[in-house]
C-alpha cells in the first residue's frame, strides 16, 4: 500500500509543485485539467450505476465553472449564470430521450456530475480571496495564492495521511463499514491530529495566529473526509473499486482529489469569514 502511494505521489506531485512554482495561470490551468479528468471519470460511475447524463455536456460545464473560478475580472454572479446556462441546456438534452423519466435522470445527472466536480474551482477561488503577507513572514516569498493554496493542499494531504498510518496501526472499530469499510475512528483522531498540526505551522508561515487551527484543522479534517466518503458512495452504487486507472494503486484522478471538492470551499468559506 505505501509503495502505490508513493507512486502516485510521483505522479501528482511534480505537476502540483510546478503549478504552484510558476502560480496565477499555470495553478488555473492544472486544476481546469483535473476537473475534466474528473468528470469524465464522474460521468462514467454515473451510468454504471444506472444514471444517464450527458457527459460532454457536464463536463464543458464543470470546466467552464471552474474557469470562471480562476479568472478574475469576471462580472460578478457570472458563475450562477453559467450554472444557470448549464441546467437550461441539460432540461434541453434530456428532452431527446425516449422517457420522460430516462430524460429527467439524464437531466439531473448531468447537472449534478458537473457541479460536484466544479467544486474543484475553489482551489483557485482560495488564492484568489487569500489574505495579504505580512512583510517579513516566513512564507513571504511564496505569496498569499500560492502560500494558502499549499496550506490547502498540505492540509488535505496531512489529514490522508495521519488517517491511514494511525488507522492502520490502532484502529479497531469501524465507521459507515457500507460505503467505505476502511475507516475507523482511530484514524479520523489521527488524521485530525496530523492537520491540525501542519495547518498551524502553515498558517505562523503565513502570518496568522497558530490557534486559528484549533478551528482550521478539524474543519479540513471534516470535510477531507466527507468528499472520501461521497466519492466512496458513488463508486458503491457504480459497483466499481476506482474511479480509473490513470494512477498505479489509487485508481483515477476522482480517487484523488475527492477529498478537495469538499476541503477547498470550506477553506475559502472560513478565509472571507475570519481572515478577510
Amino acid at each position: 500500500m505505501l509503495r502505490d502511494r508513493a507512486r502516485s505521489a510521483l505522479i501528482l506531485v511534480p505537476p502540483i509543485l510546478l503549478a504552484l512554482a510558476i502560480g496565477g495561470p499555470a495553478i488555473v490551468v492544472v486544476v481546469a485539467l483535473a476537473a475534466a479528468i474528473g468528470a469524465h471519470e464522474t460521468f462514467r460511475l454515473l451510468r454504471q450505476a444506472g444514471y444517464g447524463s450527458l457527459p460532454w455536456l457536464g463536463t464543458a460545464l464543470a470546466v467552464v465553472l471552474v474557469l470562471d473560478l480562476g479568472l478574475r475580472g469576471v462580472p460578478e454572479g457570472s458563475g450562477l449564470l453559467l450554472v444557470a446556462v448549464g441546467v437550461i441546456l441539460a432540461a434541453v438534452g434530456a428532452f431527446t430521450r425516449p422517457d420522460p423519466r430516462d430524460g429527467l435522470l439524464t437531466w439531473m445527472g448531468t447537472v449534478f456530475g458537473a457541479l460536484y466536480v466544479a467544486l474543484l474551482g475553489f482551489v483557485v477561488r482560495l488564492g484568489d480571496v487569500a489574505p495579504p503577507l505580512p512583510p517579513g513572514v516566513p512564507l513571504a516569498a511564496l505569496g498569499a495564492e500560492r502560500g494558502w493554496i499549499l496550506l490547502l493542499v498540505l492540509g488535505v494531504w496531512s489529514y490522508d495521511t495521519g488517517a491511514y498510518v494511525v488507522g492502520k496501526r490502532f484502529g479497531r472499530a469501524r465507521f459507515l463499514a457500507h460505503i467505505s469499510p476502511s475507516k475507523t475512528y482511530a484514524g479520523v483522531v489521527g488524521g485530525t491530529a496530523a492537520v491540525t498540526l501542519v495547518t498551524a505551522a502553515l498558517l505562523w508561515g503565513l502570518g496568522e495566529a497558530p490557534a486559528a487551527a484549533l478551528a482550521l484543522g478539524p474543519l479540513i479534517a471534516f470535510t477531507a473526509q466527507a468528499g472520501d466518503l461521497s466519492e466512496s458512495m458513488l463508486k458503491r452504487a457504480a459497483g466499481a473499486k476506482d474511479s480509473g486507472r490513470l494512477i498505479p494503486g489509487h485508481g483515477g484522478i476522482l480517487d484523488r482529489i475527492d477529498s478537495f471538492l469538499f476541503a477547498a470551499p470550506a477553506v475559502v468559506l472560513f478565509v472571507v469569514t475570519f481572515l478577510s
